[in-house]
């Protein structure tokens, strides 16, 4: 495999919410800095301000126009990353299809939210050691569904290459020892 080695490996969870309106899909990124919820009802729209190597990008506004509400949602990144996704979906309109009604947003130092009204099926999703670094899913005149993109947390990798030096310190002083054991 050739490489520096620098891409992290991602996942793809969900889909959670309906299939109406068209699919889009914003990508993988290092990080989520901000997100702008436009809702009412249920959410309209939303926009993520992601992070790409330590620079800012900002995806385009997924949705419609509507809604009279807006909660911005600006993380401390790096320090403070996305865990968990969490919410409500169901039509908003009889014989409609569904749509994303409720979320709430978990970092790992606060909660923001819920918006929007909490009916219909509920879903959830965090990850332990891991941080949302993309979305998808499909919008029109609403957010009709969400999907997360994840890749192992900041924290957890600098904890995981400290565990992988512990490990690697016991293992090349084990045979030596070993061995001087077997010849005496």
């Amino acid at each position: 495999m050739e490489g520096t080695g620098k891409k992290k490996k991602s996942i793809t969870v969900g889909s959670w919410g309906g299939n109406g309106g068209k699919s889009w899909d914003d990508g993988s990124f290092t990080g989520v800095r901000e997100i702008t919820l436009v809702y009412d009802r249920c959410i309209d729209s939303i926009r993520v301000v992601y992070d790409k190597n330590g620079k800012p990008f900002t995806a385009e506004k997924h949705g419609g126009v509507g809604g009279k509400r807006t909660a911005e949602i600006k993380l401390k990144y790096p320090d403070e990353y996305l865990i968990s996704v969490s919410g409500h979906y169901c039509p908003v309109v009889r014989g409609g299809t569904p749509v994303i009604r409720s979320l709430t947003f978990k970092s790992n130092c606060r909660t923001f939210g819920p918006y929007g009204v909490e009916e219909g099926t509920p879903f959830t999703f965090s990850v332990d050691g891991g941080q949302v670094v993309g979305f998808k899913g499909r919008s029109d005149w609403y957010l009709d569904s969400l999907t997360f993109t994840l890749a192992s947390a900041p924290s957890s990798k600098s904890l995981m290459n400290k565990v992988q030096r512990g490990l690697y310190r016991l293992t090349s002083t084990a045979p030596r020892s070993a061995s001087l054991k077997d010849n005496q």
